[in-house]
């Protein structure tokens, strides 16, 4: 009884927080787009099953997951995300998918703030018969409401870092009682951590969904490539993707090493998050960088130009056009960015020694030379100048990597039996 009153306790504070919280969110320029969908101002609609994408990573499994499913009875879906990013994508698999399936129809919107009284709406108005969490997504708010009404719930793509467990494991016992009903791990290591958390009975192993996206990618040849318009064949071309904000004074320096050694290089900058633009055109402007905004820019760009994208969407197409390619968010202990994008394009990336959150992909991956591991930013930018003297050979290195992720596929078919199996329980 006084485990039952400290969790009531703490749900209520929780509640509280939230409640003084949210007024101060709509000041966040991320948060403000959507802010009616995510306290529920507008009414949404009635789903059988909910799925679940923090981001723009999440959003790509979850459209794998709605092309790879085959429901054995009509089936509403509702796919929300927590940022703008996600929601673009969400939509744009949802056209892609749905107009040509008689079996679901779907809708996107962005993801309910966790607050319990809202969440307890948001369930009572979706009435979802499943519920998919993609990755690391574990709200309690939102657990402890779909375990109200008798949802069931499964974490898909199951990621949990030691350092999350560890805040987790303060309160081990309210985590047991939101329990998902299944957990399909992308590694033995993060299996083991949701293991401690909730119990071993309802965790499995699954080959990561991540693996299956990259099976049929092949580098697009130049002639097919859209942003043929604004690179010359052959242009001496280096992608910085995905580039972190801690990381930023160091990608300033690989620029600057870059343009110092291989003046004529075309450098394509992608910060990783949007509202980063503006301070990459001070800081191109302070050190008198040309550059130019991927947004305006229609035809073939100067030598020793940096474009700076503030477009989404064509990270992948640009490696297929780089002769050199860095993968961010590995120089700064952030846990790395997906480089299986560029190996796929035909490009081995170079990253920092922080990719942690990638190492489900196999430490072999490096051993094999398909990525490059680099200790510091001098040492990235000495591989990537190296590679831009050369000439790449985009269908030898696509071919290598596709053989490494051949033998991990089969994740997608693995989560999607599980979902049409619990859609028929219930």
């Amino acid at each position: 009884m006084s485990n039952n009153l400290a969790v009531k306790t703490a749900f209520w504070l929780y509640n509280m927080g939230w409640g003084l919280a949210i007024p101060a969110l709509r000041l966040n320029h991320r948060l403000a787009e959507g802010f009616k969908q995510r306290t529920l101002q507008h009414k949404v609609q009635a789903a059988d099953l909910w799925i679940q994408a923090a981001s723009a990573g999440e959003s790509y499994l979850a459209w794998t997951l709605l092309k790879n499913l085959k429901p054995r009875r009509p089936v509403r879906v509702m796919a929300t995300s927590n940022t703008s990013q996600g929601m673009e994508i969400l939509e744009r698999a949802i056209d892609d998918i749905i107009p040509n399936d008689r079996d679901m129809s779907a809708c996107a919107a962005y993801f309910p703030f966790d607050k319990p009284a809202l969440m307890e709406k948001a369930v009572r108005n979706i009435r979802p018969k499943v519920m998919v969490l993609l990755e690391s997504e574990m709200w309690p708010g939102l657990l402890a409401v779909l375990k109200k009404y008798g949802c069931k719930t499964v974490i898909i793509n199951g990621r949990i870092t030691a350092k999350s467990l560890a805040g987790y494991l303060i309160w081990p016992s309210l985590w047991q009682g939101l329990r998902p009903d299944k957990i399909l791990a992308v590694s033995e290591n993060d299996a083991e951590r949701f293991a401690a958390l909730f119990g071993r009975e309802c965790v499995d192993v699954m080959p990561n969904i991540k693996f299956d996206r990259l099976g049929s990618a092949e580098p697009v040849p130049y002639a097919e490539n859209p942003l043929k318009k604004i690179f010359r064949p052959g242009a001496p071309l280096l992608v910085l993707g995905s580039v972190r904000h801690e990381e930023e004074p160091l990608i300033e320096k690989i620029i600057l090493y870059i343009r110092s050694r291989l003046p004529d290089t075309v450098i394509g900058l992608f910060p990783r998050h949007m509202h980063r633009i503006k301070y990459w055109e001070e800081t191109l402007s302070r050190l008198e960088i040309p550059w130019a905004l991927r947004s305006k820019t229609d035809k073939h760009v100067s030598n020793g130009t940096v474009i700076l994208w503030d477009t989404f969407g064509e990270l992948t197409l640009a490696y297929g056009l780089s002769k050199a390619a860095f993968v961010g968010g590995s120089l700064a202990p952030l846990g790395g960015q997906n480089f299986l994008e560029a190996l796929t394009c035909g490009i081995a990336p170079v990253i920092g020694p922080y990719w942690e959150n990638f190492a489900w992909v196999g430490r072999e991956i490096v051993e094999e030379g398909l990525v490059r591991e680099a200790a510091d930013w001098k040492q990235v930018a000495d591989i990537l100048a190296d590679d831009l003297k050369r000439s790449p050979s985009y269908e030898k290195a696509s071919e290598a990597a596709l053989g490494y992720v051949k033998d991990r596929q089969g994740g997608t078919d693995r989560a999607c039996r599980l979902i049409a199996e619990l859609l028929d329980s219930t």
